[in-house]
């Protein structure tokens, strides 16, 4: 019988490339859709991170766990894994982010527990928030640099079209914050590096298709993935300003998010096939 629990050709997928999907409690993945028939849901993470190279934990938006939580999900999942974590809402909706220090040093202190799984922690401002320019560099600079003796690495996703500008690239690339790219139609989505990684959320699988995505689509992400990772800037992706492509090797998380839902652990499993 196949150990339901091997790790799925890790060994041959490049290294600098995480592929996951949007946290891994999820009923319909259940009864053969992604996790085995008769499969007990303590053991989801368990399996699911031996399928994949990342996931983005969604649930701490809503509310924080206890480090002892994310210790617990550190050891369950195997050397490699990463998770990013979205930052929780009270934080993203304050009417004062430059008086959130605190709630960020409370968060980024139990989330460190996740160890040499963190990946990169991901602020997202949703659509109608739109910091000023003063209002947003105050909020980064509240960000560590590291925490627990670990470099830490910061994503920003933007929903409100009015906060794309090149001042905003300058900002980010000050601070080593990477720009989140929103694989979407209902969100504005921009491609520019701004950090030492990439980080990418897709958003438009198809329930009509059994890996999400058509071939042509998995293979374009794959190579862009590639080209991300290698210290490229892919062209073929909207910028707010020409591509930079340089030539130091950088990390890539690509998560597939949302959209038909049912259909994303697929998405993330034919992507780390062609790669």
């Amino acid at each position: 019988m196949p150990d339901l629990f091997a790790s799925a050709g890790a060994g041959t997928r490049h290294p600098g490339i995480h592929v996951g999907i949007g946290g891994w409690t999820y009923a319909p993945w259940r009864g053969g859709m992604f996790y085995p028939e008769g499969l007990v849901q303590r053991r989801e993470l368990e399996y699911a991170s031996r399928q994949l190279t990342a996931i983005e934990i969604n649930g701490t938006y809503y509310g924080t766990q206890k480090p002892a939580t994310y210790a617990r999900w550190r050891d369950e999942t195997p050397p490699g894994f990463l998770f990013s974590a979205k930052a929780p809402k009270r934080i993203m909706a304050s009417r004062r982010l430059a008086g959130t220090g605190a709630q960020v040093e409370d968060f980024v202190g139990g989330i460190v527990e996740l160890g040499d799984r963190l990946g990169a922690l991901l602020w997202q401002f949703d659509r109608g928030q739109a910091p000023s320019p003063e209002e947003l560099a105050a909020f980064l600079d509240l960000l560590p640099a590291q925490a627990g003796g670990r470099h830490l690495r910061h994503a920003l996703e933007l929903r409100d079209s009015r906060l794309f500008t090149p001042a905003l690239l300058a900002l980010l690339r000050a601070r080593n914050v990477a720009l989140v790219f929103a694989g979407s139609d209902e969100h504005p989505s921009f491609a520019d590096t701004t950090a030492d990684f990439t980080y990418a959320r897709l958003m438009q699988s198809r329930a009509g298709l059994a890996q999400g995505y058509p071939a042509a689509e998995l293979e374009a992400w794959a190579r862009r993935a590639r080209a991300w990772a290698e210290g490229g800037d892919p062209d073929d992706l909207p910028h707010l300003e020409p591509p930079k492509p340089g030539s130091t090797a950088r990390e890539a998380f690509v998560f597939f998010i949302a959209s038909a839902k049912e259909r994303n652990p697929a998405a993330a499993q034919a992507l780390l096939a062609r790669l």
